[in-house]
């Protein structure tokens, strides 16, 4: 957001940085991973685009360390489709060895049975969070549960909170998931439900100046509006951002109910949108769907015949995916 505008609407800092929202909800499933991750277990947190799996992991890796009872480590890698279970092995031992000179082993049984001994030796269950987790492959998710089994035999705790798209739910729910699905503690991350309008005077009160007020940067029907369209932490953050450029491209102030409405995207809730904040994109729906790409594209936009169309609804509702 530009200078100027923050400026014209008395906003002290920028919309997306102005602190952490916790939900009931929210505060619950904070409570009950960090119980689970004491227990050493294999933990799935689930959640659509922008509802806040990176802060709430974040908050998580917070609150373990205020506590010390817990050693936390935090894969680094940004190309989750390239994370392997090497990597996210090596994030532990960065981690657990305290030795500057210490090596990594390089072959598999070696490497094991050296993290075995570090977790034994620490004497603390360990934590690894794992960011981005829908990009996971299968044979990554089996080999973070037999590692979590290792661990245990070696008299120590491992647990594994892998945060993703619901893709992740659902991938771990199918048949050929069993091995590994039956076995994860599961916490679903909703949006903000009957919280909406709670948070957008939260958010705006974070962002703007002391003794700035809310009703004068924007009416009560536009709140309205945001509220009944919006759902999540970035949606509200994207959408009154530009609802403030075009309130000030017009000289307008409070912001009202129809320039919130012109700033909204056509698209915000058509098919593709929806599929795309639980993690399917056009690549993986056409793995799922054993289509062309260009195929799956005539689906989103509604341009495929329909018998072909109906063929790939229930093909997708099959597979698990919200439709």
């Amino acid at each position: 957001m530009l200078s100027d505008v923050r400026d014209y609407y008395g906003l002290a800092r920028e919309l997306g940085r102005t602190g952490y929202f916790e939900t009931a909800q929210l505060q619950q499933i904070l409570k009950e991973l960090k119980l689970a991750i004491k227990d050493g277990k294999l933990i799935a947190l689930s959640g659509i685009v922008g509802t806040g799996k990176t802060a709430a992991l974040q908050k998580i890796q917070d609150l373990l360390a205020q506590d010390k009872e817990i050693l936390v480590a935090k894969s680094l890698s940004v190309d989750g489709a390239q994370t392997t279970l090497g990597t996210l092995i090596m994030a532990l031992f960065y981690v657990l060895a305290t030795e500057k000179d210490f090596k990594i082993p390089t072959q598999p049984e070696r490497r094991e049975r050296a993290l075995r001994d570090l977790v034994k030796k620490r004497h603390k269950p360990v934590a690894l969070l794992v960011d981005d987790a829908h990009d996971l492959h299968g044979k990554t998710l089996l080999g973070l549960k037999r590692l979590i089994e290792v661990i245990r035999d070696g008299k120590g705790t491992l647990s594994v909170v892998l945060a993703g798209h619901p893709k992740l739910k659902n991938d771990l729910m199918r048949a050929s998931m069993e091995e590994i699905g039956a076995r994860t503690t599961l916490f679903e991350l909703e949006g903000f439900g009957q919280d909406k309008r709670k948070y957008l005077h939260w958010l705006l009160a974070q962002a703007m100046e002391p003794k700035a007020k809310m009703e004068a940067v924007l009416t009560e029907a536009a709140v309205t509006l945001l509220c009944d369209r919006l759902s999540t932490p970035l949606q509200f953050e994207k959408y009154l951002a530009l609802a403030f450029e075009e309130g000030y491209r017009v000289g307008q102030k409070p912001v009202d109910a129809d320039t919130v409405e012109s700033v909204l995207s056509i698209g915000l809730d058509a098919l593709e949108a929806r599929l795309m904040r639980n993690g399917y994109n056009v690549k993986v729906l056409a793995e799922i769907l054993n289509a062309k790409p260009r195929e799956v594209r005539s689906f989103l936009s509604g341009q495929l015949p329909p018998g072909r169309a109906q063929e790939f609804h229930q093909e997708l509702l099959a597979a698990g995916v919200p439709l």
